[in-house]
């Protein structure tokens, strides 16, 4: 139960920051609970009465939380499919417009006048050749059929690497050429010039970079609203925690003091010593763990434990760094 919180938590972070896609001190700017930055909230906690009424019993005050919570995954999860799906769809036709030549699209490199077009006999080919080879190409591109249309080649567009040629032939010459052009490094592109087809290709892709536009900030709200939420739920289980464990441990009447401490990472060991020195004595069996722990003795994971003579629960605000 508290496992499914602390993950919740996590995974509303993390998701954050791939919709934000940005650096981690921007992301962490929007990491906030009740308005304040994650530490300030942990030191300044106080029990929310209005969402979680101490009148209640503890059972009905978790089912509260758990509730609450789980509306939020369940929200999360549905916010999420939608968003990374049009995403995706998004990244899938940028990458066609911005890859190779021998793959990208090409709606926003040729045009109409770039090509014979409703011809019975002549039909205008692309050709991709490497740049190296363009000599070559200019050489020979007449003689690779004898029906390729002289001095029809134009070259409309190079990348890095290659460049991207118009050729015209008769029609019935074409697997000659093509297979000729193969054997001489040339790669002719499957492509047949579309007006509606690349119209609306353009239209998609339009399309889909306004809906996510449009999702983003929404979207981001809704992270930051429920990560405080799944925040502010998770340190109050935590305070249920110490509640329960210390009466459970100590029995009743109550009689116990919470702390916040936020040692250095140096301090842990000594801190550890000497908080084992003043509560050894509430409980014989958590010394006895400890000084087995210490010895390390084979089989046992005795050292994996964290059971002290006090009530001890970790409170971790660094949530980017869960993987």
């Amino acid at each position: 139960f508290t496992f499914f919180f602390f993950f919740l938590r996590v995974k509303v972070a993390q998701y954050m920051a791939d919709v934000l896609e940005d650096s981690r001190d921007k992301v962490q700017e929007n990491l906030l609970a009740n308005g304040v930055d994650l530490v300030t909230y942990v030191t300044r906690f106080q029990w929310d009465m209005a969402k979680y009424p101490i009148k209640q019993s503890l059972k009905n005050i978790s089912e509260i939380v758990s509730k609450q919570v789980s509306q939020i995954d369940n929200d999360l999860k549905a916010r999420a499919s939608a968003y990374n799906n049009l995403k995706g769809n998004l990244q899938n036709l940028e990458r066609k417009n911005a890859g190779s030549l021998l793959s990208r699209s090409l709606a926003d490199i040729v045009k109409k006048e770039n090509f014979v077009l409703d011809s019975e006999y002549l039909i205008t080919m692309l050709v991709v050749v490497p740049k190296t080879n363009y000599a070559d190409w200019q050489h020979t591109y007449e003689t690779l059929s004898e029906m390729v249309v002289p001095r029809s080649t134009n070259l409309l567009f190079e990348d890095q690497d290659s460049g991207l040629f118009t050729v015209t032939l008769f029609r019935k010459a074409i697997d000659d050429f093509r297979l000729k052009a193969r054997e001489n490094k040339f790669t002719v592109r499957d492509f047949q010039y579309n007006e509606e087809e690349m119209k609306a290709d353009k239209e998609e892709m339009t399309r889909l970079s306004t809906d996510k536009k449009k999702q983003f900030g929404p979207l981001v709200r809704w992270l930051k609203v429920n990560f405080s939420e799944a925040f502010i739920a998770w340190i109050h289980i935590k305070a249920l925690r110490v509640f329960v464990e210390s009466v459970l441990r100590y029995g009743l009447p109550v009689n116990f003091q919470a702390m916040l401490l936020q040692p250095n990472k140096k301090n842990m060991k000594k801190l550890r010593e000497v908080l084992n020195d003043l509560y050894k004595h509430l409980d014989s069996s958590a010394a006895a763990i400890i000084d087995q722990s210490a010895m390390d003795i084979p089989g046992l994971n005795l050292s994996q434990q964290e059971y002290y003579p006090y009530v001890y629960y970790k409170i971790d605000c660094n949530l980017l760094d869960f993987k």
